[in-house]
């Protein structure tokens, strides 16, 4: 299959319409419809649904794109590389789930002495990636649904992650004065709960479930920016990891509170790989990194 038609059809989904990447990509219109209808005789189903106000991705097309972006990032990874191996240099490719790519890897990665590229997605898909060798090394938690049990992996826990409560500006638990104690859960249990994936909810039943209560989770949001604009506009308050605090927009507050859930947080390498190195060197800086921040460092 041509690398450049998965392109094309990723482009479309992402602008949802075959003019925008027309004029994205540099093609006509036409060229465009062409390359998606080439490549859905290949694939032998249809990926796109052409509505009048632009195109869509059918059920079909959503699963061919999940997996087509994997491989145009591991497919410019691997033009990176060649290029750095030819100037004697070697690319460290990195994976980082969405909080620890907020603030914990790239603090890492600075100052390295070496090249290197970053790939977000979850835990789940970076392991894969790390497993079948398109990833170096990946950052990455044990939060739901948790790790896989997969002999071609090795895994160094870096530390845990404590969970915030993140509430607006004016909410209660964010002008709670100095010397009165810290909140606990069950504080928020009448409280409106926002989640944006089912992994965090499960962590967030979990721990009310400990503090005795059901959490009224009533809203649901696509990304973590839209879960804080309903924590910001009153709406929700909402679980977030701490390694997220330093990112978070400024109309709302990360409550810290007593009986927060954890989540550790781990490197993951392929069995057998090598000990020292560029990944050797960002191993211990992210170790610092995340002792440095709302973290606590593993001992190991």
């Amino acid at each position: 299959m041509d690398p450049v038609t998965w392109r094309t059809f990723l482009a479309v989904c992402r602008l949802g319409s075959l003019s925008a990447a027309a004029l994205e990509l540099g093609y006509t219109q036409s060229a465009i419809s062409r390359q998606v209808a080439a490549l859905e005789r290949e694939v032998g189903v249809a990926l796109v649904e052409r509505r009048p106000r632009g195109v869509v991705p059918t059920l079909a097309g959503e699963a061919f794109g999940r997996h087509a972006q994997v491989v145009v990032a591991a497919a410019d990874r691997a033009v990176r590389a060649a290029r750095e191996a030819a100037q004697g240099r070697r690319l460290v490719t990195v994976g980082a789930t969405p909080s620890a790519a907020a603030g914990l890897v790239p603090a890492a990665l600075r100052g390295l002495d070496a090249a290197w590229s970053l790939t977000v997605a979850l835990t789940g898909e970076l392991e894969e990636q790390v497993a079948i060798g398109a990833l170096d090394l990946a950052v990455v938690t044990d939060a739901p649904p948790g790790l896989t049990a997969d002999p071609r992996l090795e895994r160094r826990r870096l530390g845990d992650d404590v969970m915030r409560v993140v509430v607006a500006a004016g909410h209660p638990a964010a002008t709670r004065r100095r010397g009165r104690r810290r909140p606990r859960l069950a504080d928020f249990a009448e409280d409106t709960w926002v989640e944006d994936n089912e992994g965090s909810a499960a962590l967030l039943r979990a721990a009310a479930a400990t503090a005795g209560f059901a959490p009224r989770i009533d809203l649901t949001a696509a990304d973590l920016a839209g879960k804080t604009a309903l924590v910001a506009a009153g709406h929700a308050v909402a679980l977030v990891p701490g390694l997220l605090v330093p990112a978070l927009r400024r109309d709302v507050v990360a409550v810290a509170v007593a009986d927060a859930p954890t989540r550790g947080i781990y490197v993951t390498e392929r069995a057998g790989s090598a000990p020292d190195g560029p990944a050797a060197v960002l191993r211990s800086r992210l170790r610092t990194a995340l002792a440095a921040g709302s973290g606590t460092p593993s001992s190991g």
